[in-house]
């Protein structure tokens, strides 16, 4: 499992349309971005890493009212086990009328052998 395959399916699970990088295509009127951050061994024995931490950007665009996705989303993060190491609002886009939201998180995985 790795941090973006759990992202495309707790988002997808509340509805929302996800792609990585950039929407391809023609954008509904709410969907949502993701953007990977970093990657680094956090935790080490015997000098070999044993935790990937890995953090990525969950861009929000939405044409309406954004709030309740926002809290949504979060509270879903949240229940996921994920850590949210920021939330903000972008700004409103006048060229495209969507609300950006950012919501960066972070989560550990075990190294396999």
């Amino acid at each position: 499992m790795n941090i973006l395959t759990e992202l495309n399916t707790l988002l997808a699970g509340l509805g929302v349309p996800v792609e990585t990088g950039i929407f391809s295509g023609v954008p509904p009127d709410e969907y949502a971005v993701l953007t990977p951050l970093t990657e680094d061994f956090a935790l080490f024995a015997d000098n070999k890493p044993l935790m990937d931490v890995s953090e990525v950007r969950i861009s929000l665009f939405s044409k309406g009212n954004y709030i309740k996705r926002k809290n949504q989303i979060t509270a879903a993060l949240l229940a996921a086990e994920f850590t949210i190491t920021d939330r903000r609002y972008v700004g409103y886009e006048e060229d495209t009328s969507y609300h950006h939201y950012a919501v960066d998180t972070a989560k550990n995985y075990e190294l396999e052998d």
